[in-house]
């Protein structure tokens, strides 16, 4: 009786009896748990037990791989769909020691239902077959490289338990497997050009569609000889994932989500093209946010990123139809609009941004409103490529700032020349600071009640080897865009201590006052170079005043404290300065160390006709009991109201403005003058 014939259940008793006098190992194998369920003396034996009751109670789950035990769940699923029965080698290994055999497989219901495996072995004369077949053989039970050998007709004749495990049903043949019909097509004129190929495509498979490396080369089926496609699949979908997220990390803002600039050299030079072939207008829209700087350097640079990650999503929610927006870093954001009349319409557009940005933008813990500066270029008008384009957008988005911001302005041939004009200043700027040529001025501050001098304020001066003196409010604004403003600020301050030090050693001893940047007081490193720059001009911390902007206390927060405090235990005063015309709320000046505020220039300008505001700040100023100082004086009538107000100290013209050091002291260090 041939051994298939008894593969029944439940197996009669002479069937097994039979099955246990052939001379070739037979088992039958739980797969379920594992473990052998009956055995004839060829298998016990095979298998190095001691009985077959010992080898039933092995645990063959041990030391088993997951590709055998991939494989034999393969072979149970298709025991339960038909009566199918499979023949390979394989290399059993009892006592370790390894076993090359042929072994038939082939369903054995148990008596409780489930399906088992009924395993007939014989010996391949493995002693006589090289180690290279031995071991490729099992390497592709192993392997987790998917292995299919196709016919022609795309029918698959032979898959590995990788290549089995991964098919997806109705997905069997080669031509339904791959979901790009495009890729398929490449596929095939590939193999018969070359009679191989090689792609990176997406497949149906069990788990979903996926990304496979897929390689294909004609062959012959060694069962048949006919012609055949041997297919080799690696799952690269981790790999894809991550090039995917990585693109889009390079291809986007973090912070906001945007494109970034790497996308807008992308995806803007195709709309443009786009625009060009439809013979359509466009306009390149450039924001910048105005004194964004300052906020960052008085609430923190959380509270900033906060701010432009709700400004961005506000571009992108008010975005029209063709529109496209991208952030191209700090709080710099690109707008491309394509127009029909991009004349007439551009610039209501920009308009219409202006008004969108200025809205009140409502954070945690406060309420900010910031203004957009907006350049504008046109296409084809004002420029035919993006790299044009976006220059002169930016150059007309200064045009914007230098107008008084918060405003939109289109490009105009001249800004060209202006933008020149400015990059020579910067380059002439950092060659002045480096040659020196930049120096410090100081305008008497003058004792109300005496007229006696009691300290000067530092003011930078750039008298230029051609142009003559620059005004401060020029090249002070080139230093805070090109990152020059700390250098210089630092400059000033060593300049003014080693002079009030020479002063002092000429026995006027005055306090003199210095302007710091935003920029600087927020700087990591302030404390330690005021300190070194006291050190090495032996200056006394007592002898010098930091004036800040009120712009510096916006926010109002521990850090802010903490950099006052720190300069005041150096022994430091502390000024603000042109009080009255910032953000500070009188009410909670008191949380700060200030020593001094000084009284903006434009409330004294506007005292005799509208007083009452000063007077305000001069009555909360003696509540406070710091110092008050009075900017900008040009009129007696302004300090007779000074003097009849009880405020300490003023300076202005009308005693005399900034002047160098050797005039200042020609003029009032040898016979100190007073204005009655």
């Amino acid at each position: 009786m041939p051994l298939q014939d008894l593969l029944v259940a439940p197996a009669p008793v002479d069937a097994v009896a039979l099955l246990d006098r052939l001379d070739h190992p037979v088992w039958i194998f739980d797969i379920d748990r594992s473990r052998v369920h009956w055995a004839n003396r060829e298998a016990v034996a095979m298998w190095q037990a001691s009985s077959l009751q010992a080898l039933c109670a092995r645990d063959m789950a041990q030391g088993m791989s997951v590709a055998v035990s991939r494989r034999l769940r393969q072979y149970q699923a298709d025991f339960q769909q038909s009566a199918a029965r499979f023949g390979e080698q394989w290399t059993l290994y009892p006592g370790g020691v390894p076993v090359t055999m042929w072994v038939d497989f082939s369903g054995w219901p148990l008596a409780d239902g489930r399906m088992a495996m009924l395993c007939s072995a014989r010996r391949t004369g493995a002693e006589a077959t090289p180690p290279d077949s031995l071991r490729s053989v099992d390497a592709l039970l192993h392997t987790e490289v998917m292995t299919t050998l196709y016919s022609r007709a795309g029918r698959a004749l032979y898959r590995n338990p990788t290549s089995r495990a991964s098919v997806a049903p109705g997905a069997d043949r080669l031509g339904t497997r791959l979901t790009d019909r495009e890729d398929l097509r490449d596929l095939v004129t590939a193999l018969q050009a070359r009679g191989e190929a090689k792609l990176i495509t997406r497949v149906r498979t069990a788990g979903g569609d996926r990304w496979h490396d897929l390689s294909a080369r004609m062959c012959r089926d060694p069962a048949t000889g006919r012609r055949a496609l041997l297919v080799t699949e690696i799952d690269v979908s981790g790999l894809k994932q991550a090039q995917a997220q990585a693109q889009y990390l390079a291809d986007h803002d973090q912070l906001t989500g945007l494109p970034n600039r790497n996308q807008v050299l992308k995806t803007f030079a195709q709309a443009l093209r786009a625009c060009r072939l439809r013979g359509d207008e466009a306009a390149l829209v450039f924001i910048d946010l105005d004194h964004f700087k300052r906020v960052n350097d008085s609430l923190g640079h959380a509270v900033g990123d906060e701010l432009l990650v709700q400004l961005a999503r506000r571009l992108n929610d008010a975005r029209r139809p063709g529109e496209c927006v991208a952030r191209l870093g700090g709080d710099e954001f690109l707008l491309m609009l394509p127009l029909r009349d991009v004349v007439a319409t551009a610039m209501a557009r920009a308009d219409e941004l202006v008004a969108l940005i200025a809205q009140p933008v409502v954070l945690p813990q406060t309420e900010l409103r910031v203004t957009p500066s907006i350049g504008i270029s046109l296409f084809p008008q004002d420029g035919e490529d993006l790299d044009t384009l976006m220059r002169h957008a930016d150059l007309a988005m200064y045009g914007a700032k230098a107008a008084g911001r918060g405003t939109a302005m289109r490009f105009r041939p001249e800004m060209t020349a202006a933008a020149q004009s400015r990059l020579a200043l910067e380059v002439e700027l950092r060659r002045a600071l480096a040659q020196g040529q930049i120096g410090v001025h100081y305008q008497p501050r003058v004792e109300v009640a005496s007229g006696r001098i009691v300290g000067a304020e530092a003011l930078v001066r750039w008298r230029h080897p051609e142009r003559g003196m620059i005004p401060p409010d020029v090249f002070i604004s080139v230093c805070e865009d090109c990152g020059l403003i700390g250098e210089l600020g630092a400059m000033v301050l060593e300049k003014a201590c080693a002079q009030q030090v020479a002063w002092a050693a000429a026995g006027r001893v005055l306090t003199v006052s210095v302007n710091l940047s935003p920029r600087q007081f927020f700087a990591a490193d302030l404390v330690a170079e005021i300190r070194d720059i006291l050190t090495r001009t032996g200056c006394s911390p007592a002898a010098i005043e930091l004036e800040i902007t009120e712009s510096v206390l916006l926010g109002h927060d521990d850090r802010t404290v903490t950099a006052l405090e720190a300069l005041g235990q150096m022994g430091l005063r502390i000024a603000i300065d042109d009080f009255g015309t910032g953000y500070s709320n009188l009410a909670y000046l008191h949380r700060y160390p200030v020593d001094t505020l000084k009284i903006d220039r434009s409330f004294i300008r506007a005292l005799s006709e509208r007083p009452a505001i000063t007077e305000m700040i001069v009555t909360m100023c003696r509540m406070l009991g710091v110092t008050m100082v009075a900017e900008g004086v040009e009129l007696a009538e302004q300090l007779d109201w000074l003097r009849g107000h009880a405020v300490h100290e003023y300076q202005g013209w009308l005693f005399g403005p900034a002047v160098a050091p050797e005039e200042f002291e020609r003029r009032w260090m040898a016979a100190p003058a007073a204005v009655q």
